[in-house]
């Protein structure tokens, strides 16, 4: 086996090296090609009639840490068909070699391509120019659009959903082929009509996963009324349980009631809890007034012109969404409590004492903490009443409902002990969404409609009357092995692309970035 090296293994295949070049930075190579009978371009006719020659300049892959420009021979020849319309004609040497008009052949190319696409612009070209690859960042991502294919491949199951373009002002829609495990489009919107137009163009579609907002629903059931619906079992997992959350915010007038923190007595409040307690009085009062004129019958655009306040404000107080609570602020010294209690029961009264030993101790506040701290423990024995206690909040109750006792302490078990003794209906809400979530985890799809009959008559019966409209999808998704969160994961990666780009993210560049990784 011939082992020795050759100049023409250094140049694209079918050329032959007449001489070469080397300076600091640079090889230069100049090469021609060994056919002598070259096709017409545009007849296909095989021609030898030399006409003339010319020096054609691409650059190619680096060597040995410089840069390597070609010095390419192209010969004009004359085609003999009568009927062509070309009569004088170069040599060309394959889009895989050497495209026409290029000034990178086509292996520098690729690489140029695929730094364009893992990069994008700047990076991609401070990258180049440390591989010997100078190439500007708009090349770079002119090469990148030029290159973008769109996948062709008839589409049979699809997740669609939408994407922010800038969050709470500008939306598009990203499909994706849950088959092949890759995007295949991006629209530039998440309007209807716009995923309506396009479902209708690829009538092979048969399954299509989708969140449950209602425009992709009315979309499918327009443009392909013969395709099931499958609904993201994540977003029905994160719906269920906010819809738990949702019953515990309810009952949070109830849970204080229980809990024993309605009674509260404004002489034991610090100045800044003083300013927060009088805020809550006032929400108070609007709260009572919205509801009253609520009750008499007023429409909610009429209580939002009447009042002043925003009609998805007044909305959730009509609904019990909004019920606001006076909690005390949670403290710096809440570390440090079991302490201060020791020392003030000992005898030591001092403020700033007792601030000069907790700052030995690593504590960072400032001593106005620990003398609000100690003027109510001050006003709570003169008025011979107990210091306030701190009412959770509604997350923090949710999370601990749907907990295991033995991953609480003795004082949550406690309270949320007292809270389902005295509030079976909250028991109730958080057992019908645990059935959901069963449910969604065995593929029951058989125990929907008893549960969502079930579900109408508890707290979480909004939830239930959305599940019931989108019943099809939902049971769907239960028993089907599809569903959306392939699309999530490829808007993940959208959102790193696009904010690679910066402002440029456009459109088309986007989706050539993002389809053409694949």
């Amino acid at each position: 086996m011939d082992q020795r090296f050759r100049l023409s293994a250094i140049v694209p295949q079918g050329f032959t090296v007449e001489r070469t070049s080397v300076c600091a930075e640079q090889i230069t190579v100049w090469i021609r090609c060994d056919a002598h009978n070259i096709a017409c371009p545009c007849c296909g006719t095989l021609s030898s009639r030399l006409q003339s020659r010319y020096w054609r300049r691409a650059a190619d892959l680096p060597l040995a840490g410089r840069r390597v420009d070609l010095r390419i021979m192209v010969r004009r020849f004359r085609c003999d068909a009568v009927l062509c319309s070309r009569q004088i004609f170069a040599e060309r040497f394959g889009d895989n070699v050497l495209a026409p008009l290029a000034r990178r052949t086509a292996r520098l190319d690729h690489i140029v391509h695929h730094l364009g696409l893992a990069l994008g612009g700047r990076p991609a070209a401070s990258f180049a120019n440390r591989l010997m690859l100078p190439v500007s960042n708009d090349t770079l991502l002119r090469v990148v659009r030029r290159r973008a294919r769109t996948p062709t491949d008839p589409l049979l199951i699809i997740g669609i959903d939408d994407f922010a373009w800038r969050r709470n002002h500008r939306y598009g829609t990203i499909v994706c082929d849950l088959e092949r495990r890759r995007p295949v489009v991006l629209l530039p919107d998440r309007e209807q009509a716009t995923a309506e137009a396009w479902l209708k163009g690829h009538p092979s579609i048969s399954i299509v996963a989708r969140d449950r907002g209602g425009g992709y629903g009315e979309a499918v059931a327009k443009s392909l009324p013969h395709a099931m619906q499958v609904a993201d079992r994540w977003h029905l997992m994160v719906n269920a349980s906010r819809a738990f959350l949702d019953a515990v915010r309810k009952s949070m007038r109830d849970i204080r009631t229980v809990i024993g923190a309605t009674t509260i007595n404004p002489e034991l409040l610090t100045c800044a809890e003083r300013l927060q307690y009088e805020g809550y009085i006032r929400r108070e009062e609007t709260n009572a007034s919205i509801l009253a004129l609520s009750a008499s019958g007023m429409p909610i655009k009429r209580i939002a012109k009447q009042t002043g306040y925003a009609r998805q404000t007044i909305r959730r107080v009509v609904r019990g969404e909004r019920s606001d609570m006076f909690r005390p602020r949670q403290s710096a010294l809440e570390p440090h409590l079991s302490w201060l209690d020791a020392q003030w029961a000992d005898g030591c009264r001092n403020s700033a004492h007792l601030w000069r030993r907790l700052r030995s101790q690593g504590f960072q506040g400032s001593a106005r903490v620990v003398a609000e701290w100690a003027t109510r423990r001050r006003r709570a024995e003169q008025v011979n009443a107990g210091s306030l206690q701190r009412l959770p909040s509604a997350r923090n109750i949710a999370r601990l409902m749907t907990t295991g006792r033995d991953a609480l302490s003795k004082a949550d078990s406690i309270v949320i002990t007292a809270i389902e003794n005295r509030l079976p209906s909250l028991v109730q809400a958080r057992e019908i969404i645990e059935g959901f979530h069963q449910m969604l985890r065995r593929k029951t799809a058989a125990d929907l409609t008893p549960w969502i009959d079930k579900a109408r008559s508890t707290l979480v019966a909004s939830f239930a009357n959305g599940v019931a409209k989108d019943e099809p999808a939902v049971r769907a998704a239960i028993s089907s092995a599809w569903s959306n969160g392939q699309a999530e994961g490829q808007i993940t990666k959208l959102k790193l692309v696009k904010r690679q780009m910066y402002g440029r993210a456009k459109l088309d560049l986007l989706q050539a970035r993002l389809i053409g990784a694949i």
